[in-house]
């Protein structure tokens, strides 16, 4: 094996964001900017020499190219073993759970989560710790320091190396092994969750159900777990082939992007459940027959009733949820006199709670539940859990949603995505809502009056390390809040979300349409904001 150092310069603009380094494609595509951050990756990492990697992403257009330069500088770093999955796909969950499962050094992911795909979409690359989650902020800081004082990078001369064949074979000094994408994980969810008794309510004649894998990466998960395992029949199963480019759909489990599956289940002679999942597999979509789940529900909904399941019968350390998420699940921990924590957006936040025993479920807004069995969001964890709710209980969504309402009321919830819209614009709105903060505390805006405003931070319980700037938050006497915050996710312009959440205890009541629900809560936050100024936009892109 013949390894060579190649000498290159430092590229501007390789600072990892929430979800590590995502790009146009176009930009990974420049000569040396994927190898650039990869060696920076690997220079900030200690005590390597001989251990384990774990790789694979979510199949998108350049994917199998990232993973045979990753598997040459690897070698060339001195990695002892690589395993990678099949073709080169492993969802996130499932990089987390190989790495936790085989005590390897850290994983890197491929994935650009639910952005679009294809030659003209989106390629990202992240880190993942020995826990099996997303790298801290002080690991994200030091592979940015490095990879702004690079001047090299190490690689070995070699042919291709077939990763679409499973077993090992050898580069150089480095045994690759090319796993099942998909048995690991699997075998985990069967630990976690009744699939006996999902199975009797699959086949007993009297539920129906669809999946939208959304032409990503879960649809051999989907196949293995739900067709093969759980006895689905094909048809129940949409978009299942991953392709390069998603299927040309922007692959984000909500409302808006995931219609086809929407439209069948608001259908008049609809399944009685449907769920999707997002590029790489880690965000789902809970839908019943004409109900729509949203994701702050389904986390206190699945805390609530998390004992049903064999993997959480002992019951929950803890809950925890970003705080952008609604305020559903803090009832729920109060109720079951259990701590309940406010972190930052972002899983790697959790990933100390979880190591700590201090939470056993996580959620966040974006469609992303999950527990301590990884240390990742997980959306088709997030389907089976569910669908062991509805084989024990045997109610309905819309029937299990209703009743959890009437036990803890109903946060009406919704979040208003401006996406690509200007930096500038955006910038300047959050800038306006920092120069107001303290000063709105007791104004009035309608039937709303301000009890707080504040710019979140959060200190880790845990660790002690403060995490400030996490967005705006305005409270209001009855329990209402406005969150305005700046996404870390996107590749092109900002995206500027707006979460909207008030509260109602009256039965009677809380049946109401969301959007209608928070009417008046909307032109608040126009009001303060001046939304459609800064943004340029009369409304939102996308409304969930």
């Amino acid at each position: 094996m013949n390894t060579l150092e190649i000498a290159t310069r430092p590229f501007t603009d390789q600072k990892p964001g929430t979800s590590g380094l995502r790009k146009k494609v176009s930009v990974f595509q420049q000569e040396h900017y994927l190898e650039n951050f990869v060696q920076a990756i690997f220079n900030s990492l200690d005590d390597f020499a001989g251990k384990t990697l774990v790789l694979g992403g979510d199949g998108r257009y350049y994917n199998r190219h990232a993973v045979q330069v990753i598997l040459r500088m690897a070698a060339a770093n001195g990695f002892g073993k690589v395993m990678v999955g099949r073709g080169g796909l492993l969802s996130t969950p499932a990089v987390s759970c190989v790495i936790r499962k085989y005590r390897a050094y850290g994983g890197i992911v491929l994935s650009a989560s639910h952005n679009p795909a294809g030659e003209h979409g989106d390629f990202g690359i992240k880190y993942n710790i020995g826990n099996g989650g997303p790298a801290p902020e002080t690991t994200t800081e030091a592979i940015y320091s490095a990879s702004k004082r690079i001047e090299h990078y190490l690689t070995v001369e070699n042919d291709a190396i077939d990763v679409d064949t499973l077993g090992t074979r050898q580069l150089g000094n480095m045994t690759i092994e090319v796993i099942d994408p998909v048995s690991d994980y699997a075998e985990l969810m069967q630990t976690l969750f009744d699939f006996d008794c999902i199975h009797s309510l699959i086949n007993s004649g009297l539920f129906r159900m669809r999946f939208d894998a959304m032409h990503a990466v879960t649809g051999p998960y989907a196949r293995d777990i739900f067709e093969q395992r759980l006895g689905v029949t094909p048809d129940t199963l949409m978009n299942a082939e991953p392709s390069e480019d998603f299927g040309g759909g922007h692959p984000d489990p909500n409302l808006v992007y995931a219609k086809e599956l929407v439209d069948v289940l608001y259908a008049g002679n609809a399944p009685d459940f449907g769920a999707a999942s997002d590029g790489d597999g880690d965000r789902n979509m809970i839908l019943g027959h004409r109900c729509f789940v949203t994701p702050s529900d389904s986390l206190a909904v699945l805390a609530a009733n998390a004992h049903l399941t064999p993997g959480y019968r002992q019951g929950l350390a803890g809950i925890a949820r970003s705080m952008p998420t609604s305020q559903a699940a803090d009832r729920v921990a109060d109720k079951l006199g259990i701590a309940l924590f406010e972190t930052p957006t972002g899983w790697k936040f959790f990933g100390n709670l979880l190591d700590a025993g201090k939470a056993t479920l996580c959620g966040e807004e974006s469609f992303g539940t999950g527990s301590n069995h990884i240390r990742e969001k997980d959306g088709l964890w997030a389907v089976l859990f569910w669908l062991n709710l509805l084989a024990v209980r045997k109610e309905a969504v819309q029937d299990i949603l209703a009743g959890h309402w009437r036990t803890y009321g109903r946060n009406f919830y919704s979040r208003h995505d401006y996406e690509a819209v200007s930096a500038d614009g955006a910038g300047m709105l959050m800038d306006r809502l920092r120069k107001l903060n303290g000063s709105l505390n007791g104004k009035r805006f309608g039937d709303y009056s301000v009890k707080f405003s504040d710019d979140f931070a959060y200190t880790d319980p845990v660790d002690g390390s403060l995490s400030e700037h996490q967005g705006i938050r305005i409270g209001f006497d009855d329990g209402s809040r406005i969150v305005f915050r700046l996404s870390g996710t996107g590749t092109e312009g900002a995206t500027l979300r707006i979460y909207l959440e008030r509260f109602e205890a009256d039965i009677s009541r809380q049946g109401l349409d969301a959007q209608d629900a928070l009417a008046d809560l909307i032109a608040v936050a126009e009001d303060i904001a001046q939304i459609k100024h800064h943004t340029q936009r009369d409304s939102p892109t996308v409304i969930t």
